[in-house]
């Protein structure tokens, strides 16, 4: 499935780097619920959401594009977002600051659909 022959690598030298680049990330398992707590998301949601977005991520990244690349949530966002977006806004909740980044995430794959994102990069 995954051509490792192709690539002139084996299971071992996989599974290593697997656990070494597992290990350069491990921090963002605690450190995004922590920024993301300064908002008021609670740290379990947090905590649970982040792991469950990296391996959904890294499983994507597996399966359809056959290329060792891990993903996991971004720390300069998620600060921007507890910092800048809610904390730096009176009365703004993270929920509200979670529906608007979801519904401008919907309009932009609503675009992405359309030629108007042709447009946009020929002008």
């Amino acid at each position: 499935m995954f051509n490792l022959s192709k690539h002139k690598t084996s299971i071992k030298t996989e599974i290593m780097a697997g656990i070494i680049t597992f290990l350069t990330m491990a921090y963002i398992i605690v450190v995004n619920p922590v920024i993301l707590g300064d908002a008021g998301v609670p740290f379990e949601q947090a905590f649970t959401a982040t792991i469950i977005a990296a391996v959904v991520g890294t499983l994507f990244m597996a399966i359809f594009t056959n290329l060792p690349i891990a993903i996991a949530p971004g720390m300069g966002l998620n600060a921007y977002f507890s910092y800048s977006v809610v904390k730096a806004h009176e009365g703004m909740t993270f929920a509200i600051a979670f529906s608007a980044v979801f519904v401008a995430g919907m309009i932009l794959i609503l675009l992405s659909f359309t030629s108007f994102r042709t447009v946009l990069v020929q002008k």
